[in-house]
């Protein structure tokens, strides 16, 4: 099954990342911000100041894995976690 999608070029993502840079100022909280194209490949990605080094491979991650779902990680952790009664197994 093939879908359509409009792609994300540099151009596009700046102004994404630099509302991404407010939120994040105006929290406290110094983030990665990845951006990806339609196919998944990175098309920017800022470590603002202050933002973790560690964390530069997940905000990519992120944003890959958000593209290849097609919906917001955060969308996807609700659908992935595992809730007692939600299975037909046994929970310890």
């Amino acid at each position: 099954m093939t879908r359509s999608a409009l792609s994300l070029n540099l151009d596009d993502a700046r102004p994404i990342i630099a509302a991404d840079e407010l939120k994040a100022t105006e929290i406290g909280t110094p983030y990665n911000i990845a951006d990806t194209d339609a196919g998944g490949g990175l098309v920017a990605h800022v470590r603002m100041a202050g933002g973790w080094l560690g964390s530069v491979d997940i905000a990519i991650n992120k944003a890959w894995t958000a593209r290849a779902f097609d919906m917001s990680t955060d969308d996807l952790a609700r659908l992935t976690q595992h809730h007692r009664g939600d299975c037909n197994h046994e929970v310890d």
